[in-house]
């Protein structure tokens, strides 16, 4: 049988016990304050039906579901004429009836409707699991990669969206980020700016196009929006407005200005400055100031945002955005229940530990897994330390025994490798005189001391 070189598919990756670690430390620095705001966990599948995914991304999201091909011989019902046609579009209703979830915000709104008796709204949820998109991999894009999400089903509350704005800053100064900006818009501005040039239909298509700018730049920006419909008098409209510099409240007014004529576009403004003030009134005795920027290029590409968008970037790693999410009206309508507001947001897990690994900004005791390493010389050493194994393990220390005997300098550079910070050594002359020597691995320091007197010092 010939050999198969070991690989996985390009966009995925493995993740060594040291790299789980910073990993959790990660989910459980972002749960934390998700239920300090009284976010709730729950989990959906890892598939789910083709149906419940698509339509909801838009034409270009809906390219990159991951499909799953039917169980056992998926062609056999396929009509001969669709087989001949040799076009896979075609073909995907009939061999594929499930998928991989693009996100969990669409599985959440799923979720909503069928549980929609059991729980309470609003119901505010947080879910951390992976997603799956059919993306060109590169830095900080994967094809499997984490979302920890959050959202609120059933209240139109703007202090929802502040609250978010207040968990972002939050999460991400607990996790060691210093400088981030969490930019925000409206698609109510963004339709405001179609209507003013006369293409309202074409909303989709500005947003889509004026998404990439900080990818393509104005010049590509341009290119595209010509492509889709857009005249060169629409675009030097438009140029002012997606230019728009000075403080958030000079933004606001030169928009006010600019939207005067379109009653979505004020409703937009009038939301914003909403949030803003929420914001204000949630800290107004703190030192800090919130990192945040209306920022009208953002359009946050996919079609069932209404409201609030909202995105977040480092400004010390070249990467791209490390959070987002918004505000999303009726999006569980698909589902059969209606007029069902909700907003949320999502945080990048990924892009977010691959930040912290550049910034050196994991703290030390992510590295450790296990705290004290218990020596292993003989038969009769393993035996009395066996019943100190678990008094540690019983005391909540993380503790294990080297697994058979062998030389000290070969337990040593284990207990190097694992990062672990102590080791306990037990010889003939630790046993009979009951004092064993707990050795700091990183000072070098070693004393003896009781068994007691070393859970003590470690608990």
């Amino acid at each position: 049988m010939a050999i198969i070189k070991p690989s996985i598919p390009k966009g995925t990756r493995d993740f060594s016990a040291n790299e789980m670690v910073k990993r959790n430390h990660i989910f459980n620095t972002i749960s934390a304050v998700f239920k300090k705001y009284g976010y709730q966990e729950i989990q959906t599948p890892t598939m789910e039906n083709l149906s419940t995914l698509t339509g909801k991304y838009g034409d270009e999201g809906d390219k990159l579901i991951f499909k799953v091909l039917n169980s056992g011989d998926f062609l056999s019902n396929v009509p001969a004429d669709k087989l001949e046609a040799r076009n896979s579009q075609g073909l995907t209703s009939d061999i594929s009836e499930k998928a991989l979830r693009y996100d969990l915000t669409v599985p959440f709104a799923r979720y909503v409707v069928m549980h929609r008796n059991e729980i309470s709204f609003p119901f505010k949820r947080f879910q951390i699991q992976p997603v799956w998109r059919a993306d060109r991999p590169q830095k900080g894009r994967y094809r499997e990669f984490y979302q920890c999400d959050a959202d609120v089903v059933g209240s139109d509350s703007l202090i929802n969206e502040a609250e978010f704005v207040l968990i972002y800053h939050e999460a991400l100064s607990k996790l060691g980020l210093k400088d981030f900006t969490v930019k925000i818009n409206n698609r109510k501005i963004l339709s405001g700016i179609a209507e003013v040039i006369g293409k309202p239909e074409l909303i989709v298509d500005m947003t889509v196009a004026i998404d990439k700018l900080d990818k393509i730049g104005f010049e590509g920006v341009t290119k595209e929006l010509i492509e889709r419909g857009f005249t060169e008098s629409d675009i030097e409209k438009l140029k002012p407005i997606i230019n728009l510099s000075g403080s958030n409240e000079e933004k606001l007014n030169s928009l006010r200005s600019v939207l005067a004529a379109s009653e979505t576009g004020l409703k937009g403004i009038s939301e914003i400055e909403t949030i803003f003030s929420y914001i204000n009134h949630l800290i107004p005795h703190t030192s800090y100031l919130i990192p945040l920027e209306l920022d009208i290029t953002l359009a946050r590409g996919l079609n069932y945002y209404t409201g609030a968008i909202f995105e977040v970037k480092t400004n010390e790693v070249a990467m791209g955005s490390i959070g987002g999410g918004g505000r999303y009206d009726d999006l569980t309508g698909m589902f059969g229940l209606s007029d069902l507001t909700g907003v949320g947001i999502s945080f990048g897990a990924d892009r977010i530990y691959d930040v912290l690994e550049e910034l050196n900004l994991f703290p030390e005791s992510t590295s450790e897994s296990t705290k004290v390493l218990i020596s292993n010389f003989d038969s009769a050493a393993e035996k009395y330390a066996l019943p100190l194994l678990q008094q540690l393990r019983n005391a909540g220390i993380s503790a294990e025994i080297y697994p058979s005997s062998a030389k000290l300098k070969k337990q040593m550079s284990y207990a190097d490798d694992k990062k672990i910070p102590f080791v306990i050594i037990i010889g003939s002359e630790e046993m009979e005189s009951r004092l064993l020597s707990l050795k700091n691995m990183k000072s070098g320091e070693q004393q003896k001391i009781t068994a007691e007197q070393i859970i003590a010092s470690l608990s």
